[in-house]
C-alpha cells in the first residue's frame, strides 16, 4: 500500500492507495492552520491499523510550516514502518486536482504580496520552472486559460482573462501525478527565504 499526504496549504489531505493504484479510503480537511496537531490523528483514522510499504509527502512550495511538519511525518513513518519515502510537487498535485483535459498554471501565495506560479501540460508535465513572482509578472508567465489554487482569482485578475478555479490540492490525485512528479527528494521545497532570521551569535 501507498499512503500519500500533503500539508502545504489551507488543506490537510491524506490518501491511501492499494498495490493495484485503486484508492482505498482519503481524508480532505480545510484547517487553515494547526496541521502539526491535525495530521496524525487524520493518518491513523485512515490507516485504521493498516501499514503502507511507500509513502509519498508533499514537499512544497506552500507554508513553511504545513511543509515542515509533512516531510518530517512522512520520515518519521518511514523509520519506524520500514516504508520508502518519496517527495511530490505540491503545485503538481494541485493541477492534478483540478482534473483537467487541457493545460493548467496552478497558483499559491508565496509571501510579501507574491506567487508561486508552474504550468503544466494536459498530462500534467511541467511547461514552466516553479516560480515566485509577484502577480502582474506571474500572470505574464503562464498562458494557460484554466489557473488553479488559492491564488488563482488574484493571477486572473492581474492577467485580465482566463478562468479560475479556487482549490485546495487532494491526496487522492496523487497516482495521477507522472512517475517522475512523486518521486522527488522528499525534503521542502521553499522556493523564497523565510521570513523569520535566526539571530547571531552577539
Amino acid at each position: 500500500m501507498l499512503l500519500a499526504f500533503d500539508t502545504s496549504t489551507a488543506a490537510c489531505t491524506a490518501a491511501l492507495f492499494g498495490d493495484d493504484g485503486e484508492c482505498l479510503d482519503h481524508r480532505d480537511e480545510v484547517i487553515g492552520r494547526g496541521h502539526a496537531e491535525r495530521l496524525v490523528p487524520m493518518l491513523e483514522g485512515l490507516l485504521n491499523g493498516r501499514r503502507p510499504t511507500s509513502i509519498v509527502v508533499g514537499v512544497g512550495p506552500g507554508s513553511f510550516t504545513g511543509i515542515r511538519v509533512a516531510v518530517a511525518a512522512a520520515h518519521g513513518l518511514a523509520i519506524g514502518w520500514g516504508a520508502d519515502v518519496a517527495g511530490m510537487s505540491s503545485l503538481a498535485l494541485l493541477a492534478a486536482s483540478a482534473r483537467s483535459k487541457e493545460a493548467v498554471a496552478s497558483a499559491m501565495l508565496g509571501g510579501h504580496g507574491e506567487l508561486f506560479v508552474q504550468q503544466f501540460g494536459a498530462d500534467l508535465s511541467p511547461v514552466t520552472e516553479l516560480l515566485n513572482l509577484p502577480p502582474e509578472a506571474a500572470a505574464r508567465s503562464v498562458d494557460a486559460a484554466l489557473v488553479v489554487g488559492p491564488a488563482a482569482s488574484i493571477l486572473i485578475d492581474a492577467r485580465g482573462w482566463g478562468e479560475a478555479l479556487d482549490i485546495l490540492p487532494s491526496a487522492r490525485d496523487a497516482l495521477r501525478l507522472p512517475p517522475g512528479l512523486r518521486a522527488v527528494e522528499p525534503a521542502p521545497i521553499y522556493a523564497r527565504a523565510p521570513d523569520a532570521k535566526v539571530k547571531s551569535a552577539a
